[in-house]
């Protein structure tokens, strides 16, 4: 069966698209037109005064805030660190038992074991990063000026073993996944605190511009969902605000059974509008990561976390 057409405006062509399921492409055509009356506009307001401030981050930031803060008046800008539970209060007493006996604990114990593990050269992980590792996700992504590029937590983990003669880990395997539960669980507490600086300015903003970009089947962007339609359901699940999205990584998502990192959930989002899944860590998702974990800047880390 040929995917429909868009339903909802032209693609980005810069971006490949991936046939949707017939399913699949129902419900979220039918979702992509429950909001697209007045998605154009929410998202064209906000973008276009981040806009205005190229270059200025914090304004960009300070834009996202208190578009946030109006959008929820009634939720303290703190609270969507905890994502849909922020907003819907039925899922957040779900959510909260599952909490109690958490599925990642398991993960963290196995991640600590792997972390000490030392490299066939004596050295570890340890030896790679600030504070020999403990609490430091807060500091990540960064722009590592030498190198010229963004680096995701996940990245320099794989660089760090590459340095020592051990082959890097799978992206999105379990290995990776439990390493960085448990270097995230070790920063629990702590608060965003991204820096960027002129030569990292370039990197941020192709982040952001992929952050606004429409592409794929259903001609959605990342703000589609997460600003212009932040509170509203889609299917029986509430959309989370971007303030708060980077802040509970990796999560243990039901749906997945297993952890994963915030790049697995890149490419799920936009295999699901129909546009092409990208490579994990590649460029252009360490650059996404790098703008969006800016805008969480001064969010406390709570991760790893529990969704749906």
């Amino acid at each position: 069966m040929k995917a429909p057409k868009r339903m909802c405006g032209k693609s980005d062509r810069l971006f490949n698209i991936a046939p949707l399921t017939a399913m699949k492409t129902i419900v979220l055509t039918l979702a992509c037109l429950l909001v697209a009356l007045h998605v154009h506009g929410v998202e064209n307001t906000l973008e276009d005064s981040t806009n205005a401030a190229e270059d200025n981050p914090e304004a960009d930031r300070l834009a996202m805030v208190e578009y946030y803060k109006k959008r929820f008046p009634n939720i303290e800008l703190a609270e969507h660190n905890n994502g849909a539970y922020a907003i819907d209060a039925g899922k957040r007493a779900q959510w909260l038992e599952i909490e109690e006996f958490p599925p990642y604990e398991i993960d963290v114990d196995e991640g600590e074991n792997l972390f000490s593990i030392p490299f066939a050269n004596g050295k570890g992980y340890a030896d790679c990063f600030a504070n020999k590792g403990m609490g430091v996700k807060q500091n990540y992504p960064y722009f590592d000026a030498d190198r010229s590029e963004v680096i995701t937590l996940d990245y320099a983990i794989n660089i760090c073993r590459e340095r020592h003669g051990e082959k890097p880990l799978d992206y999105l395997g379990e290995e990776m996944g439990y390493i960085t539960a448990y270097m995230a669980f070790t920063s629990r507490g702590k608060y965003f605190n991204i820096n960027i600086p002129d030569a990292g300015l370039p990197s941020y903003n192709k982040g952001k511009k992929f952050y606004y970009t429409r592409r794929g089947q259903l001609d959605f962007a990342c703000s589609s969902c997460h600003i212009a339609a932040a509170g509203n359901l889609i299917r029986a699940e509430v959309l989370s605000a971007s303030i708060g999205h980077a802040t509970h990584w990796p999560t243990y998502r039901l749906k997945w059974d297993q952890l994963g990192g915030l790049h697995r959930r890149f490419i799920e989002c936009n295999e699901q509008i129909g546009a092409e899944g990208l490579e994990p860590h590649g460029e252009t998702y360490r650059n996404l990561e790098y703008f969006l974990t800016y805008m969480n800047n001064g969010m406390e880390l709570n991760g790893p976390g529990s969704r749906k």
